[in-house]
């Protein structure tokens, strides 16, 4: 007698992946506040420092010569020279650590430079320029009152403030231009610009000056 009795087959074994809804664990929250705030700061600390600097700095006035009134991909804007930006006149002053003899600063050095404020005003609206007295690589302490030191970084060549480029305003454009030509060629002196230095020796523009008129940054 045959036996009808099936015998079950073996059935194949099942590889059962871990649940989908298993919990991974959670990133701490400060790790993705960290990046963005770090964002937000470097965003902000160039406004936030130009504000403290208005707001605190002492106004100076400094001598400066044109260099290019034009480039064809930003548009009018003029280009400044400072006094104080060229190594051969900071060779003459009085300064600590500071190599001029071959009218060469190592890029990226920092530079303070003590400027004196004059003690006779013009009686004119022009302001008369602040004198630079004395240079050095360390801010300089205990200064008196009608001193204060500039903070500058050297390029090779020169030393550069932030206050190398000033806009044209698009409705005196030509105005300005004409005005810096006529003073150049009559007195190189009356072309000076009016900044904010700070505690710590940084500077903002606030208006340039043009023999007797005047054009806000």
């Amino acid at each position: 007698m045959v036996n009808t009795n099936k015998i079950p087959s073996a059935q194949p074994s099942v590889i059962v992946p871990a649940s989908v809804n298993s919990r991974q664990p959670r990133l701490p929250l400060w790790r993705f506040l960290a990046p963005l705030l770090c964002q937000v700061a470097l965003v902000t600390s160039i406004p936030a420092q130009a504000f403290y600097t208005y707001i605190t700095g002492t106004t100076v006035v400094l001598q400066t010569a044109p260099v290019d009134p034009y480039d064809f991909l930003r548009g009018y804007y003029q280009i400044l020279s400072y006094e104080i930006s060229q190594p051969s006149t900071l060779r003459d002053l009085p300064g600590s650590g500071i190599n001029l003899e071959r009218n060469y600063i190592l890029d990226g050095d920092t530079v303070y430079v003590i400027l004196e404020k004059p003690q006779e005003q013009p009686e004119g609206d022009r302001p008369l320029p602040w004198r630079p007295v004395a240079v050095s690589h360390q801010r300089p302490d205990n200064l008196p009152q009608n001193q204060i030191a500039i903070r500058g970084t050297g390029d090779g060549w020169g030393v550069k403030y932030g206050l190398e480029t000033y806009y044209m305003p698009e409705n005196q454009r030509l105005e300005v231009n004409e005005n810096i030509n006529r003073a150049q060629s009559r007195d190189p002196e009356s072309f000076v610009v009016e900044v904010k230095v700070d505690s710590r020796g940084n500077a903002i523009p606030l208006r340039l000056w043009v023999s007797d008129r005047s054009y806000q940054f």
